[in-house]
């Protein structure tokens, strides 16, 4: 069992922590696990990419992740650079934060192939209204939970919280929720409909 997750944001968007905090998470289930920023600009707004490995067996590779099962895609903007889903298989997951549906995405000009499962969650929105600003890193964490069913909700709170507790309990506590809206929102699809939630 392995997951391979690549994710694509633009800096301020907690692109590095998502990945810090899936594999802290997969750490406390007792699985393999580890975190990998792509180091180049960091200034906010520009394009960052981390990559996170989790898998029941010990990890040996240390490189960024060039063939990943899942593209988390924090800025939909993003998806107009082929690059972004470069090395996905074909029966790899693609998962959007955006509020607009599927075939509003490839009307819209951005790259939509060669992955069959797309899932949107409107992460900026259950942000805004939690946390009151766009932060979408641990909504979609949720999400990567209920596509993948891989990770325990309660070890993604708890990672977290830790992640968090530095800023007070109220924010933890929105993160937290933040992640299980997502989670709520994707957990019933059957993987591989094509759908959005």
């Amino acid at each position: 069992m392995k997951l391979d997750v690549r994710i694509h944001g633009r800096g301020g968007q907690g692109v590095v922590t998502a990945a810090e905090l899936l594999s802290v998470a997969a750490f406390d289930q007792g699985l393999h696990a580890q975190a990998l920023p792509s180091f180049g600009s960091e200034r906010t707004g520009a394009p960052v990419t981390a990559s996170c490995r989790i898998s029941d067996r010990p990890i040996r590779s240390h490189d960024p992740v060039s063939h990943p099962d899942l593209v988390m895609v924090q800025d939909l903007t993003l998806l107009r650079d082929p690059a972004v889903l470069a090395g996905l298989p074909d029966d790899g997951t693609v998962l959007v934060n955006t509020r607009r549906d599927l075939a509003d995405l490839a009307r819209g000009g951005l790259v939509m192939g060669p992955a069959q499962h797309w899932v949107t969650v409107p992460a900026n929105d259950l942000s805004r209204e939690l946390l009151g600003r766009p932060l979408p890193n641990t909504a979609l964490i949720g999400a990567v939970v209920g596509i993948t069913g891989l990770l325990e909700p309660e070890a993604v709170a708890g990672s977290i919280r830790r992640r968090f507790a530095g800023l007070g309990e109220h924010v933890a506590d929105a993160n937290v929720r933040l992640a299980e809206l997502a989670y709520d929102l994707v957990a019933t699809q059957t993987r591989g409909s094509g759908t959005h939630a």
